[in-house]
């Protein structure tokens, strides 16, 4: 615990240690301390000081694998890697990524009853944002079951750890045992909105206000992994902020492949259970005739159009290669053989027809048939469906009571737009769990929710909340864009006056891989547009983008081989562009008029009044005794008051399906306000600039002006302290605990206090329960 302690404290930027700027032609130098235990490298990534990524190891960790603090700013990252020394019998990288925050990283402790900290979402998409570059990188043949594992230990409140953890499991992958192609790295990238300027990892605040969030991570040469969204920024902005990402990927990268070289372990390459050339050769032989016919069963110009027909043969296929090989070579390597296979046919295939497994040409879209309120009793449904992926979206109009709440490193946080997606197993017609979401689900639902979040019109134009909800009934590719399409359409079929109509495309890459196997000039890649499920699982890319006619909203970039270039990323973006603008033409076609004028009948109308915040507990009333009577006597569906009540007034949302009731229970809110505790509508308490009370004095008969969950606020003698209010907290109210302030305590009652001093706030702080210990005493002597 006290290296940990070391190890946090030196992340902190008053005790940095002088630290080598890693320049183009610079390579880090690596810093020793600890009786040379601790090794560690700084790279500055932006040559001023204010971007400093710090990487240790050999300190903590000591039987992991691979273990590596990385710290910039006062934000502290741990992560590992571990491996099962006992090899199994896989066909893919057998690899497992977990990654928390903890919340005393941020000086917090979770709320609720639970305090142990538990994953969230947010938390399992950064584990997918770790895993996503990572998993390509390792190399073929591992057959270790292996574990990364990345926690925040430190929280600054303003660098943002998501790219930190990316960068630091990739640094404990290089410098441990387990055979890592080449190293990787990743970086945040914002915009100052108003200079246009690119910041590389931006602050939380800068994040706040940029118009683009990018994680971008690859290797020294080419990009592997694009997350993120963007208030429709062009396809060229989108190419400049990868180029600049990039370059700052590479700069990180040059500097771990030094450290890794000097601080890392020997890689178990012995480990590695490559396809062997003589069985590829075999399996291409025995069945490359067989997988090209079974690649066409899905196109209609050569007779067939049955997705299932063409699973069913590749299964016979498969089983055909396990029946000749798999005894000698076992089943893990004729699997791979087969998949390289597929893969190939699949290039020859579209390289020679020009045409692809359902007869599209590379940069065509399948058809798309829209549905709109196809569900009578949901605020706002669409059915979309493209080729054989289809998808029922619907959404759900309410009050800020159906806000999704949660909290992370920052705190508290609520959303009033939200998308939920859902795979159930029979939109690929297979049986399988069916329960809480998985880490996939999870993601797309993200994925699509970020495309959309830029269109939801703000709180004052449209005072509700929105949930869509995408149910996956057909998969053939491109679900989490098929949520997208229909997410849009189904709002606006509720009403919600969106600022724009979204859509979205999946982008597919097809590229030589056996080309230096086979030492050959390798053929031009292939970009398709609208991919299948299998080109997805055959192919090198799969590229999310969505957005409008004008511009992007957000994007999702992930690839299997080395890295991306920047020409085949342009190519990618203009080809999607085209894709985009097919399917929103479609879209709007569908719905000519734009969203609907008026909001169905199901949806609650939603009244607004300003009440002073000194008010509200008056309004809540004993036990909520007042609220509820409220709801009953004008037949509301809800009331529910702002949580932000730091100004003058707090806003109470009234719901109900009668206008008029609604209209009335407004002016009756109005009227309870008016002239209260000497208040009015909302009108300010009066500032007291005076001088303060001595410590201990006690004020006799002060009244109660506001009650808040935490204490209440009384005003002091108003002849001698005119204006003075102090705060009585809830555990000074009484000898015994208040369990709930609401009934105990109301506005207008006077109570005696005394003063106990200031808070750091600038609050004077009272106490009645001095008071009452003071008296109980006094009775007790006399």
């Amino acid at each position: 615990s006290s290296a940990l302690l070391t190890t946090v404290r030196r992340a902190l930027p008053q005790r940095r240690a002088p630290h080598t700027t890693l320049r183009a032609a610079a390579l880090p130098e690596i810093t020793e301390d600890h009786g040379g235990s601790r090794k560690a490298i700084e790279v500055d990534l932006t040559g001023d000081g204010s971007r400093v990524l710090t990487f240790e190891t050999g300190l903590v960790g000591k039987q992991a694998a691979g273990a590596v603090m990385v710290a910039s700013g006062g934000t502290v990252v741990y992560n590992t890697v571990c491996y099962d020394s006992n090899e199994g019998d896989f066909d893919f990288i057998p690899l497992r990524v977990d990654y928390q925050e903890r919340t005393s990283a941020a000086g917090r402790t979770k709320g609720g009853f639970l305090k142990r900290d538990r994953s969230s979402e947010d938390e399992i998409l950064v584990s997918r944002l770790i895993d996503r570059p990572l998993r390509p990188m390792i190399a073929e043949g591992w057959r270790h079951d292996t574990q990364l594992l990345s926690w925040v230990l430190s929280y600054d409140g303003s660098t943002v750890p998501n790219a930190l953890a990316i960068s630091g499991c990739a640094a404990a992958l290089a410098i441990s045992d387990i055979p890592l192609v080449k190293p990787v790295a990743a970086v945040e990238l914002g915009m100052c909105a108003e200079t246009g300027e690119f910041l590389v990892n931006p602050t939380r605040e800068e994040q706040d206000k940029s118009p683009i969030l990018m994680t971008l991570a690859g290797t020294k040469e080419g990009v592997l992994m694009i997350e993120g969204a963007a208030d429709f920024l062009t396809e060229d902005q989108m190419v400049q902020a990868v180029s600049t990402a990039h370059a700052a990927v590479a700069r990180i990268c040059t500097a771990l492949e030094a450290w890794a070289s000097e601080v890392g372990k020997a890689k178990k390459v012995e480990d590695l259970k490559a396809v062997p050339k003589e069985l590829k050769t075999a399996v291409y032989e025995l069945l490359g005739d067989g997988v090209y016919t079974m690649l066409r069963l899905t196109d209609p110009s050569q007779g067939g159009e049955d997705t299932n027909a063409g699973r069913a043969e590749m299964s016979r296929l498969r089983a055909a290669a396990d029946e000749a090989f798999a005894e000698e070579y076992g089943t893990a390597l004729v699997s791979m053989a087969f998949k390289k296979l597929c893969s190939a046919k699949m290039r020859e295939l579209v390289r020679d027809t020009k045409r692809r497994c359902d007869g599209r040409t590379v940069d065509e879209v399948r058809p798309i048939s829209i549905d709109t309120g196809v569900l009578r009793h949901t605020h706002g449904s669409a059915l979309f469906t493209r080729g054989a992926t289809q998808a029922i979206a619907t959404a759900t109009l309410g009050t800020e009571g159906m806000n999704q709440r949660g909290e992370n490193l920052d705190g508290d946080f609520a959303k009033r737009f939200y998308l939920q997606y859902t795979f159930p197993p029979s939109s690929v017609g297979e049986i399988g769990r069916v329960g809480a979401p998985g880490r996939r689900e999870v993601g797309h639902g993200n994925l699509a929710e970020r495309a959309l979040a830029p269109v939801i019109p703000s709180e004052k134009d449209f005072p509700y909340s929105m949930r869509v909800e995408s149910l996956i009934t057909e998969s053939s590719g491109s679900s989490s864009m098929a949520s997208v399409c229909g997410g849009c359409l189904a709002l606006m079929d509720a009403g919600v006056p969106l600022t724009r109509v979204v859509a979205g495309v999946a982008m597919g890459l097809i590229l030589d891989e056996d080309a230096a196997e086979e030492g050959r000039p390798a053929d031009e890649p292939i970009v398709l547009t609208d991919i299948l499920g299998l080109e997805d699982g055959l192919g090198t890319m799969d590229f999310k983008v969505a957005g409008d006619e004008t511009g992007i909203s957000t994007f999702q970039l992930d690839i299997k081989c080395e890295g991306l270039s920047i020409e085949t990323l342009e190519k990618a973006l203009e080809q999607a562009r085209a894709g985009r603008l097919a399917i929103l033409a479609k879209m709007r076609a569908a719905m000519p008029d734009g969203p609907r004028v008026s909001l169905p009948s199901s949806v609650p109308k939603l009244v607004t009044v300003d009440v002073p915040t000194g008010l509200i507990g008056k309004l809540i009333g004993p036990g909520g005794k007042t609220i509820r009577g409220l709801i009953e006597e004008f037949k509301l569906e809800d009331m529910n008051i702002a949580d932000d009540r730091e100004g003058p007034t707090a806003t109470v949302a009234l719901s109900g399906f009668d206008l008029a009731q609604l209209e009335a229970c407004k002016a009756k809110i109005l009227e309870m306000c008016e002239g209260d505790v000497g208040q009015g509508r909302g009108s300010p308490r009066p500032v007291y600039s005076g001088a303060l009370p001595e410590v201990d004095r006690v004020f006799r008969k002060c009244e109660v002006i506001s009650v808040k969950n935490f204490g209440v606020f009384v005003s002091l003698d108003k002849a001698e302290f005119p204006g003075l209010e102090g705060l009585v907290h809830i555990s000074e109210l009484h000898t015994e605990r208040v369990r709930n302030i609401v009934g105990f305590i109301e506005p207008g009652q006077v109570i005696d206090v005394k003063v106990l001093g200031m808070s750091d706030d600038g609050k004077l702080k009272l106490s009645r329960k001095a008071v009452l210990d003071d008296d109980k005493s006094k009775t007790a002597v006399q």
